[in-house]
């Protein structure tokens, strides 16, 4: 029996692997698994060697405060993966923590191939990276089609795949009750899928809402959020006293909930890919340790943070980043949006154009199909 060991960093990379995995799983049920994952790949029934929370950690400062712990758990994750023997690792997102496996893996034992699905932000920052990218990678799984020329250019195996969370989308029907009864408008917020984002946004999000309530009494503002940390927020919304307030974690409910939201503000991320895909209007969050902005500003080579904006080379989608992300500004922000529906209108068509170049439409059956012929 063949064998693929998937290994995620983050719930964004387990949300997209889960897409390509179910897609083999559906197509070649013979292969057998392994992974380092969350709760997306865990409900296609793989096991996963530990919790994902336990390397998932945000900027520079965070990663050198916890290099032991990661160390530790990179050497675990090694040997485990040696001792089950894939033909595949199956790599995604999470460059310096999955990539960083990779390396060793391939070093160890060169047989076992080496899919990355996301390439780093290699048109941001650190190109040259890719050199050594050619030492150990045997295919990567290209998201946007602008990325192929850095990896054709050092003859590295890529594939253009689209983005997963751009294709049809499954409607079955969810019940919606508990959000809709209230007759109110709905607002979605995404407070960031790590613990040190969520603890860093969510105050500056109940602050904004608050702002929010004092003008609007229509609204309904929901926290999209992944089950682990949904009760976090929850409390933090109850001991805030915070109204019109609700939390969501189920992937359904959540996709249902943002297709009817008339606005969105979140941490910047691939959520806002989807969010654009579900023309709805939105603006971008993102605030983490001083020292590490620094770092990622002297090291960037793009005006932007969101993909959208960067493929446009333009701010469609407005950015608060760092000290513009505070509540006041979301507020203001958020407010002139609202009130100028020519506004909205324009982002949403701009954001479509855009999109659309992302888009295959079957971006899990080309990726799936490079695991099987690589099998």
């Amino acid at each position: 029996m063949k064998k693929i060991f998937i290994l995620t960093g983050e719930p964004s990379g387990d949300k997209l692997a889960s897409k390509v995995v179910a897609q083999l799983k559906s197509s070649s049920p013979d292969i057998e698994y392994l992974s380092v994952a969350g709760d997306h790949i865990k409900s296609l029934g793989i096991k996963s060697l530990y919790d994902l929370n336990e390397v998932t950690y945000l900027g520079f400062t965070n990663v050198l405060m916890n290099l032991f712990k990661i160390k530790k758990k990179i050497n675990f994750t090694i040997a485990k993966i040696i001792e089950f023997k894939p033909d595949i690792l199956f790599s995604v997102d999470s460059p310096d923590f999955t990539l960083r496996i990779a390396k060793k893996i391939k070093k160890l034992n060169p047989n076992i191939k080496i899919i990355h699905f996301v390439s780093p932000k290699v048109y941001v920052w650190r190109e040259s990276r890719i050199k050594k990218f050619r030492n150990f990678l045997d295919h990567i799984l290209l998201l946007f089609p602008f990325e192929k020329k850095y990896y054709e250019k050092e003859k590295i195996k890529c594939t253009f795949t689209g983005h997963p969370l751009l294709e049809n989308a499954d409607r079955s029907k969810v019940d919606l009750t508990k959000f809709t009864k209230k007759n109110k408008k709905i607002f979605s917020i995404y407070p960031g899928s790590r613990l040190s984002e969520i603890n860093t946004l969510t105050p500056i999000l109940l602050n904004f809402i608050e702002l929010m309530n004092e003008k609007y009494n229509d609204l309904l503002f929901i926290f999209h959020s992944t089950s682990e940390f949904e009760k976090l927020i929850k409390n933090e919304i109850i001991m805030r006293g915070s109204k019109n307030c609700e939390t969501v974690s189920d992937e359904k409910v959540k996709s249902e909930l943002l297709r009817q939201s008339i606005f969105a503000v979140a941490k910047s991320g691939t959520v806002s890919l989807e969010i654009c895909d579900s023309n709805v209007p939105s603006i971008i969050i993102y605030k983490i340790n001083s020292i590490n902005f620094f770092i990622v500003k002297l090291l960037a080579k793009v005006k932007f943070a969101n993909i959208i904006n960067i493929a446009a080379n333009e701010e469609i989608i407005p950015e608060l980043l760092q000290s513009k992300c505070n509540s006041r500004n979301i507020f203001e922000t958020v407010q002139s949006l609202l009130s100028n529906k020519k506004n909205l209108k324009n982002q949403i068509e701009k954001s479509q154009k855009i999109i659309n170049d992302f888009r295959t439409n079957s971006s899990t059956k080309i990726a799936a199909s490079v695991l099987i012929n690589s099998l």
